[in-house]
């Protein structure tokens, strides 16, 4: 095996990192796949242009027009190979009640053999790139290394772009052993070798038959959720599938509030949005768009960072209206991926906002007939883009510390049934709230498109461990916290008779997180209801929104108590299978709402 340069500059050769911990697990590694090459990653913008230009060569990226999209690429992957494959996603503990019914378990011993069995060999031919990356600011407690090792090129410039890579890295990680191993190959990206195994127990990751970005970004919802939500609950911390957003007001007060949205429920729009012209002095910037780690800090407040450095989004229904800061960032150093694309280096996606231009090549690589009824790109087509292009980025993003969190918010996308918004009575009618979150299915996840299924805290396919043992970390961590955050839910989806949405959503959404931030800091009302306390008409600014009347806002509004204990009902075939883990307080949440309906 030999040692490849990190960059033409180095063709002379490089030190080798010295910890000895990950030099002695890449050599283990290496024997084991028998790669051709070896290549440590160093994440020099050297390195960057090096891997292009090799990615290109070899038809795993394609070069857009740089004058159109500059530092641009477009990756096709493989149609069996889209999205997460929760059924192939494995949780191996030593017991499998610490895993618990929600997520599949295999004894670890097993899963190490059959994971040794598919990658023997399964680098021949092949180079091995060793990824060093650190989630996290520097210098941060709540900061995590990790290592991976992959086959993939195209893994390798997208986690440069979603992670802090290289020597960043081995600073924070110093001469100790805590790091993250991840093992990644595509083998021969069939389904049915197709296994994506988290050994929490031992801080570990191994992956095998997918390149798709959450099957094969081993930072992303593998190690920064599944394997951080189950250190997270040993050290006292929360590893959770939210944004973060700083809101500055005219008098220059910023409030931090953190968000769950299912994955493609509008949630990288919420974490870039900007205002309605109406709101004039208001200032919206983004600390993160999809994963926040928050721990209890010395001034008594939960305080989050966002261990990720880039976006991995979707792409269908992005456009200048919609979230135009997502617009900027991708404009530039950007890897699409299963959009659609034109033979001169141009892409398109549905949503976008010029209509579809003539010879489309659709995200399979085949021309695209308008008159199909095809989508020419994938519904999860992906742009990869660094944080940094974000125009709206806050300062605070590299901040050690993180920031403090004074609102949570949770949401999913329902056509009935939820109201607008409505803020819970306490800290553990909160949990109550975040735990019986349900929401239609998109493209982000394989399964049935608008099918209703719960999703506590937007964390069902990412929670590393026994989701009624996760509900109680959530009560614990009211022990913890001195000034807690206030608990919130809104709905952006729901629709009228006809079909149509109440809300328009996107800017306007700020006018629904003003009353939120307001109700933090004591300075807006509310009336108290059955499922908590409700906005009136009059508590939220609702001018220059076309036909919002006070009937129409009633009718968004509106608990229907049948339609919530209907709900209720739904919310049992989750909770019957982790009845024997359910902390006592969730079952009393769920009498007390019984009650008052």
């Amino acid at each position: 095996m030999a040692i490849l340069p990190t960059s033409p500059t180095d063709r002379l050769g490089k030190a080798l990192p010295t910890n000895e911990f990950a030099v002695a697990w890449v050599k283990e590694t290496a024997v084991l796949t028998q790669p051709e090459h070896i290549f440590w990653c160093d994440g020099s913008e050297a390195e960057k242009t090096y891997l292009t230009e090799e990615a290109v060569k070899q038809g795993v990226l394609i070069q857009l027009d740089q004058k159109k999209w500059p530092g641009c690429h477009y990756h096709h992957s493989n149609p069996n190979d889209v999205a997460r494959v929760e059924q192939c996603t494995y949780i191996c503990t030593r017991r499998q009640k610490e895993a618990g019914a929600t997520n599949n378990w295999m004894e670890p011993k097993a899963m190490r053999q059959k994971m040794r069995g598919l990658l023997a060999g399964a680098m021949k031919g092949r180079t091995m790139f060793v990824i060093p990356y650190l989630m996290g600011p520097p210098g941060s407690p709540l900061s995590k290394v990790g290592i991976e090792l992959t086959d993939s090129i195209y893994v390798v410039l997208n986690m440069r772009i979603m992670t802090r890579m290289g020597k960043v890295a081995w600073d924070h990680l110093g001469a100790g052993e805590e790091f993250n191993r991840g093992t990644h190959s595509v083998l021969d990206c069939n389904p049915e070798r197709r296994y994506i195994s988290h050994f929490p127990e031992e801080n570990e990751i191994i992956s095998v038959g997918s390149g798709y970005g959450g099957n094969a970004l081993l930072g992303k919802k593998c190690l920064a959720l599944r394997i951080a939500s189950f250190l997270g609950r040993d050290e006292g911390w929360l590893a959770e599938h939210m944004l973060i957003l700083c809101v500055e007001d005219p008098t220059g007060r910023k409030t931090y509030v953190a968000a769950a949205f299912p994955s493609a429920c509008g949630k990288t729009n919420f974490a870039m949005m900007i205002p309605p012209a109406s709101y004039q002095g208001w200032k919206l910037t983004t600390i993160g768009d999809d994963i926040a780690w928050m721990k209890p800090a010395p001034d008594g407040r939960l305080h989050a960072i966002n261990p990720e450095n880039g976006y991995f989004g979707v792409v269908p229904g992005t456009n200048e209206k919609s979230n135009p800061n997502a617009m900027k960032a991708m404009a530039r150093d950007t890897i699409f991926t299963n959009v659609a694309r034109t033979a001169d280096g141009d892409v398109w996606w549905e949503g976008k906002d010029n209509p579809p231009p003539a010879n489309l090549i659709d995200w399979q690589g085949n021309p695209w007939d308008p008159k199909s009824g095809k989508a020419a790109a994938h519904p999860n087509s992906r742009f990869t883009s660094p944080s940094a292009n974000n125009p709206a980025l806050a300062k605070e993003v590299n901040d050690p510390a993180g920031v403090p969190i004074s609102a949570i918010i949770f949401g999913g996308r329902r056509a009935t049934t939820i109201p607008l918004v409505f803020q819970a009575f306490s800290w553990f009618h909160g949990v109550f709230v975040g735990a019986s979150m349900g929401s239609e299915m998109t493209a982000a996840a394989a399964g049935v498109l608008g099918q209703v299924r719960g999703d506590p805290m937007a964390m069902l396919p990412f929670c590393g461990y026994n989701m009624g043992d996760y509900f109680d970390h959530w009560m614990e961590m009211r022990k913890r916290i001195k000034i807690l955050p206030r608990i919130f839910h809104v709905n952006w989806f729901r629709k009228d008779a006809q079909g149509k949405f109440y809300w328009p959503g996107f800017g306007d959404n700020m006018r629904v997180l003003e009353w939120i931030i307001g109700r933090c800091h004591g300075q807006r009302d509310a009336r108290e209801a059955s499922i908590g306390w409700i906005p009136r008409y009059e508590d939220i600014n609702l001018q220059g929104i076309e036909g919002m009347t006070p009937e129409r806002f009633s009718e968004m509004m509106e608990i229907n108590p049948e339609a919530w204990r209907r709900e209720l009902v739904f919310q049992n075939e989750l909770y019957l299978k982790i009845y024997h883990e359910l902390p006592k307080e969730m079952i009393y949440q769920r009498e007390l709402l019984i009650a008052r309906l």
